[in-house]
């Protein structure tokens, strides 16, 4: 009989040992300072925002096709409250700590003005679902103006994060602890 882990077959073996789970060593060093990029994702719209659950980290993950990494210009930073641009509205977002997520892409395409994003500002993120997310708490969209889309997230507590650009997608990972 043999175990696969990963792309490895692992033989299994009988062990009078009690049995336990190996520790996952979390990534560290993140902080929770602004993180910033001024590049311009010009000709390239916000299509979709997506969270995931990890070991270590909550993920928060904005698609903007074609986009290439390194024009994938963006601020992320924690905030006493999300303001929507260029309103000055406040949108309401649960949890201790919030932290707001702008990328440098308009959710509609500039052309047409048809929203190339679902996503209705105020309102919870269309198909997320927080249930059993260790960091996030809520995720709402804000709205976007002048050529950047304004995303919050809730958070249990402040926290720190990380930001990676990747062609066609911006992701903030959120660690479950310092």
């Amino acid at each position: 009989m043999a175990t696969t882990l990963g792309a490895a077959t692992v033989p299994a073996m009988a062990s009078t040992a009690p049995a336990t789970q190996a520790a996952t060593a979390c990534p560290a060093g993140w902080g929770s300072v602004e993180k910033t990029n001024s590049a311009s994702t010009a000709g390239h719209y916000v299509t979709n925002a997506r969270t995931g659950r990890h070991d270590c980290y909550d993920r928060f993950v904005i698609d903007v096709p074609g986009a290439p990494a390194d024009q994938l210009g963006y601020s992320v930073r924690y905030v006493d409250q999300l303001i929507q641009d260029p309103t000055g509205h406040r949108i309401p977002v649960s949890g201790g700590a919030i932290l707001e997520v702008i990328v440098r892409a308009p959710a509609y395409d500039i052309d047409s003005g048809t929203p190339t994003y679902p996503g209705q500002a105020g309102k919870l993120l269309p198909g997320v679902n927080l249930t059993g997310y260790r960091t996030f708490r809520d995720a709402k969209f804000a709205g976007t103006f002048e050529g950047q889309s304004q995303f919050g997230l809730g958070l249990r507590a402040r926290l720190p994060f990380r930001v990676l650009q990747q062609a066609g997608h911006l992701v903030v990972d959120v660690a479950h602890t310092w």
